[in-house]
């Protein structure tokens, strides 16, 4: 599996690698009383940095570019008004945000923080499927929790490439590639093209 770099933003102007590129963002960490807000706060956040990376990566004004949500469907990247043929998949965890664009068409991503979860084996068996599970009962306890989560992020990442949303498994019905995200300690992620 193949990684892909992440970019911290506001920072250097992205390089895609295969049309692909990742920007994370820091958000700041949720206070109880006003997760809702900060979430809302985070993901305008997002698709404004998200812009201004594209921007950059595309050389035009941001204010070109906007990110529109229809119930149902994935984000889209919208040039000048009109729909492009770009992919953009955003995801939100802890006090981060990333968004991943592929210049040449849909993409799927996820962040994760790195977690010990008691009751992963039965998550793993009912969302992941058998032979993720049985793979993960082969690691010692150690290193469970950091391929746990990034199977978790990758499976988050393919369903969101196709549109689904998260249910208990089924095999994948589009064939793509997963590359994982390089990120700070204690966050993992993934990319689906």
């Amino acid at each position: 599996m193949k990684a892909l770099a992440v970019h911290r933003w506001p920072g250097t102007t992205p390089v895609p690698q295969d049309g692909l590129f990742a920007i994370l963002i820091s958000t700041g960490a949720p206070t109880a009383p006003d997760a809702g807000t900060h979430r809302d706060a985070a993901r305008r956040q997002l698709r404004h940095a998200a812009c201004e990376a594209l921007a950059a990566v595309l050389c035009i004004p941001a204010d070109d570019i906007s990110i529109v949500s229809r119930p149902g469907q994935p984000p889209s990247i919208l040039l000048g008004g009109h729909a492009s043929t770009m992919g953009i998949s955003l995801s939100h965890d802890d006090h981060y945000s990333l968004a991943a664009i592929n210049l040449q068409g849909p993409v799927g991503a996820d962040i994760l923080r790195v977690q010990d979860i008691p009751d992963w084996q039965a998550v793993a068996r009912d969302y992941l499927g058998a032979a993720l599970t049985e793979a993960l009962l082969a690691l010692s306890a150690s290193e469970r929790p950091q391929a746990f989560s990034q199977a978790w992020a990758n499976r988050e990442a393919q369903l969101k490439l196709e549109g689904r949303h998260l249910a208990e498994w089924t095999a994948s019905t589009t064939a793509s590639e997963v590359r994982s995200l390089i990120l700070p300690t204690g966050i993992v992620g993934a990319l689906a093209t």
